[in-house]
C-alpha cells in the first residue's frame, strides 16, 4: 500500500515539472541576484531554467493525463500551452536581453534584472492557468500571471508612456479580476461547486439567471485580458507605452493562456455552451474583427498598429471558439501557434531597432521608411511577420486563418465569416501599409537603428529563427497540425 502511494507521489511531481521548474528557476533568479547583480548572469540563469521547463514537458507527457489535486489537470491540452507559453516567454527574455542590452549609449539608469524574475513569475503563472480544472486554480493562474505584468510594463519608469501604461493596465486589471471573481461567487451560489466539469453537470439542469449573470461577468473578466471589444481599450494605449519586449509578452504568452483556459472552461461546461452565450459570442467577435481592423487603419504607429490587430485576431480565435466542434479546438491550436510566432517577429524588430537609453521606443511608422535600404535582412523578417499577420498564402499566418475559417464553415457560422473575410481584407490594407514604408526611399533624418551585428546576437537570432519558422510553417504545417491534433481536450473522469 505505501508503495503505490510513493509511485503515487512521484507521478504527481512528474506531472508538476514545467511549474516546478519554472518556479525554482524564480528562485535561482532571485538568489542570485541578492547576492550580486550580473545582467548576462541573470540572463544565462533565466534561459536555461526556461530551456530545462520545456524539457521537462517531455517526461511529463508519459503520465497525462493526470488531475494533480483538483485544481490542476495536466492532459496532452495542457502540455500544449504551456510550450507555447514558456515558449513565448523564451523569446521574450532573448528580447529583453537585447532590449537592455547597454552597449550603446548611457546605461539603463535603473535595474536591469528584476525585469527577468517578473517575466519567470508571470510564466508561472501561465502554466497554472493552462492546466486549471477549478475556479480557484483559473483565478491564482490568472492573478500570478497579471500582478507581474503590471511591474514589466511600467519598467522603463523614467518614461510617462511608459508610468501611464502600468497604471493603466493595473486599474483595468484589477477591474476585470473583480468581474471574474463576482461571476464566480454567482456560480459558485448556484452550482455549490467549482470544479469544470462539476459545475457544467450541476448548472446543465437548469440556466437561471443567478447562473447567467455569473457566466455574463466571468466572460467580462476573461475579455479584459484578451482585449476583446468593447472591454479593448486598454490594448493600444498599454502596448505603447510598456517597453517593446513586454508588449511582446502580452500579446502572445499572457493572451495564449488565458484563451487556453477559455477554450476548455467553454469546452467542459456544457452549460457555459449554450444558445445564448453563443450570441453573445458572436457579438463580440464581429465587433471585435470589425473595430480591431479598422481602428488599426488610422495608426501611425506600429505598437498601437500590432495592439488593434491583436484585438481583431483574437476576435477570429472566437469564430473558432464559438464553432466549438469538429475542427474547432484544432483549429484553435494551430492560430494560437502562428499568431505566437508573428508576433514575437513583429514585436522583436520594433524591440531591436529601440533602446530604452534615448527616450521613447522606435515605434512611429516613420521611423521604419527605407529601413530596407539600411538593413535589408531585419526588413525581410518585417515583411514576413506583416504577410503572416495578413495572412497570405506561404506562411504561417495563412495556416491559422485557413483552419479557423474551415472550423467556421463546418459549424456553418456564415455571420461570423462575413465577418472574418472582410476584416481580412481590410487587414491585408494596413499591413501592406508598413511593408510599403519599409521600402521607400528617405530624407536623411537622426532615427533609431538596429545595431549592425543584429543578427549574431541572441535576440536578432532568435528574430531569424522565428521568420524562417513562419515560413517553413507556412509552406510546411504538417509538424504543427500533428502536434495540435496530440493536443486535444480530455474530459478527465474523477
Amino acid at each position: 500500500m505505501e508503495h503505490h502511494a510513493v509511485e503515487f507521489t512521484l507521478q504527481h511531481l512528474i506531472a508538476l515539472l514545467p511549474l516546478l521548474v519554472t518556479s525554482l528557476t524564480v528562485v535561482v533568479v532571485m538568489l542570485a541576484i541578492a547576492a550580486k547583480r550580473n545582467h548576462t548572469l541573470t540572463f544565462i540563469l533565466s534561459v536555461v531554467g526556461l530551456n530545462l521547463a520545456l524539457l521537462s514537458l517531455i517526461p511529463t507527457l508519459e503520465v497525462t493525463p493526470l488531475a494533480v489535486t483538483p485544481l490542476l489537470l495536466v492532459d496532452n491540452f495542457a502540455c500544449y500551452y504551456m510550450a507555447l507559453v514558456l515558449a513565448a516567454s523564451l523569446a521574450c527574455i532573448t528580447l529583453i536581453h537585447a532590449y537592455l542590452g547597454g552597449e550603446s549609449g548611457k546605461g539603463y539608469p535603473g535595474n536591469r534584472e528584476e525585469l527577468y524574475l517578473l517575466v519567470l513569475l508571470s510564466a508561472a503563472g501561465g502554466l497554472v492557468l493552462v492546466s486549471a480544472q477549478h475556479l480557484a486554480g483559473l483565478f491564482i493562474g490568472l492573478e500570478l500571471l497579471s500582478v507581474p505584468t503590471y511591474g514589466m510594463i511600467a519598467y522603463a519608469f523614467f518614461n510617462k508612456r511608459s508610468l501611464e501604461a502600468g497604471i493603466k493596465y493595473m486599474v483595468l486589471s484589477a477591474a476585470g479580476s473583480a468581474f471574474l471573481l463576482f461571476g464566480m461567487a454567482l456560480l459558485y451560489a448556484e452550482s455549490g461547486n467549482l470544479a469544470f466539469a462539476d459545475l457544467g453537470v450541476s448548472l446543465a439542469r437548469e440556466s437561471t439567471l443567478l447562473v447567467q449573470i455569473g457566466i455574463g461577468m466571468m466572460l467580462i473578466g476573461l475579455a479584459f485580458k484578451l482585449s476583446l471589444v468593447p472591454f479593448h481599450l486598454w490594448t493600444p494605449d498599454v502596448y505603447e507605452g510598456a517597453p517593446a519586449p513586454v508588449a511582446a509578452f502580452l500579446a502572445t504568452a499572457s493572451k495564449v493562456a488565458v484563451f487556453a483556459v477559455l477554450l476548455r472552461l467553454y469546452q467542459i461546461s456544457p452549460a457555459t455552451a449554450g444558445g445564448w452565450l453563443n450570441e453573445l459570442l458572436t457579438l463580440i467577435a464581429i465587433a471585435s474583427i470589425l473595430f480591431g481592423n479598422l481602428l488599426a487603419l488610422l495608426q501611425n504607429n506600429l505598437k498601437r498598429l500590432l495592439g488593434y490587430s491583436s484585438i481583431a485576431h483574437f476576435g477570429y480565435l472566437l469564430v473558432a471558439l464559438v464553432a466549438s466542434q469538429g475542427l474547432a479546438v484544432e483549429a484553435i491550436g494551430v492560430y494560437l501557434a502562428t499568431y505566437v510566432l508573428t508576433s514575437l517577429g513583429a514585436f522583436g524588430v520594433i524591440t531591436l531597432m529601440s533602446t530604452p537609453y534615448s527616450g521613447r521606443d522606435a515605434d512611429a511608422l516613420y521611423e521604419y521608411r527605407g529601413l530596407f535600404w539600411r538593413r535589408p535582412y531585419l526588413t525581410a523578417v518585417l515583411t514576413v511577420m506583416m504577410l503572416s499577420l495578413a495572412g497570405i498564402p506561404l506562411t504561417a499566418g495563412f495556416i491559422g486563418k485557413f483552419y479557423v475559417i474551415a472550423a467556421g464553415v463546418e459549424a456553418q457560422l456564415w455571420w461570423l465569416l462575413g465577418a472574418m473575410v472582410l476584416g481580412s481584407a481590410i487587414g491585408v490594407f494596413y499591413y501592406l501599409r508598413v511593408m510599403v514604408t519599409l521600402f521607400m526611399r528617405e530624407p536623411n533624418l537622426h532615427r533609431h537603428d538596429a545595431p549592425f551585428d543584429w543578427g549574431q546576437r541572441a535576440g536578432g537570432i532568435m528574430l531569424l529563427v522565428v521568420a524562417l519558422l513562419a515560413f517553413f510553417l507556412g509552406v510546411y504545417p504538417q509538424p504543427l497540425l500533428e502536434l495540435v491534433q496530440q493536443a486535444g481536450l480530455v474530459a478527465l473522469a474523477q
